[in-house]
């Protein structure tokens, strides 16, 4: 008998997963500089409080990458979007750990969210395991599951409804031409995007400082006439070719 099970309903716009029967939140606070091994290993660690519980956790970013990975294995047919990256320097600087912190955040805002994703029996026990044993235990339980890649199909509870054969498979095509399109375009932006920051710090930055020092020269022209000359034109444009040049 398998243990765990998720239900998938008919909604107005077709299936869909049904809600989390206990939805909750959680917080990702207090990130600490910490050290083991008498100082030999650094780290940070965040306090991260669900809301169904109230219990805080201390985590660290290899235990969110552990659960990342843990989701991927398991949920092959769910979106899972991507932990904030792992940086080689700077990783104790105060501006990198708040970003850090911020992007986690909106990491765990995702998965609480989810009504398949929140109820994974690894994502509890990564939000409430507060002993350092039983989390050892739990982790080995997780990397053990068995219901992981197609077999996690066994989990669904499927609507009881008559489906219309017809009507399913152009739902699917439908969604698979969908997915491709979007993945193509995806990685297209993507590079276009790649692209345009590599010329805004190259190219497009020269331009725009040639840019800038026209309008510097257009300012001083006006100001060899100062009879005629408008302070506040001729502050507008100076202001402008600064903000080219910058």
């Amino acid at each position: 008998k398998i243990a765990e099970s998720y239900t998938i309903e008919i909604g107005p716009k077709g299936p869909e997963w049904k809600e989390s029967p206990q939805p909750f939140s959680c917080s990702i606070e207090d990130p600490t500089k910490q050290t083991k091994f008498k100082g030999i290993k650094t780290y940070i660690s965040y306090r991260v409080t669900p809301s169904h519980t109230g219990q805080p956790v201390y985590r660290r970013y290899k235990h969110f990458d552990w659960l990342y990975n843990r989701l991927l294995h398991k949920f092959t047919v769910i979106s899972v979007p991507h932990l904030p990256e792992k940086q080689a320097t700077g990783r104790f600087e105060e501006d990198f750990i708040e970003k850090r912190k911020r992007r986690l955040i909106l990491w765990m805002n995702h998965m609480t969210s989810h009504p398949v994703l929140s109820q994974y029996e690894g994502f509890e026990h990564f939000l409430m395991c507060a002993d350092d044993k039983q989390w050892k235990l739990g982790k080995r339980r997780a990397e053990k599951d068995e219901m992981v890649g197609a077999h996690f199909m066994l989990t669904f509870q499927i609507p009881s409804e008559h489906q219309d054969l017809q009507d399913v498979e152009e739902r699917v095509d439908s969604f698979k031409s969908f997915a491709k399109k979007m993945d193509d375009s995806v990685m297209q932006l993507t590079h276009v995007a790649s692209e345009m920051v590599r010329k805004h710090l190259g190219e497009f930055r020269k331009e725009f400082q040639r840019m800038g020092s026209s309008f510097a020269s257009l300012s001083q022209a006006f100001m060899l006439d100062p009879p005629h000359s408008s302070e506040a034109l001729n502050n507008a444009i100076s202001h402008t070719g600064r903000t080219y040049e910058n």
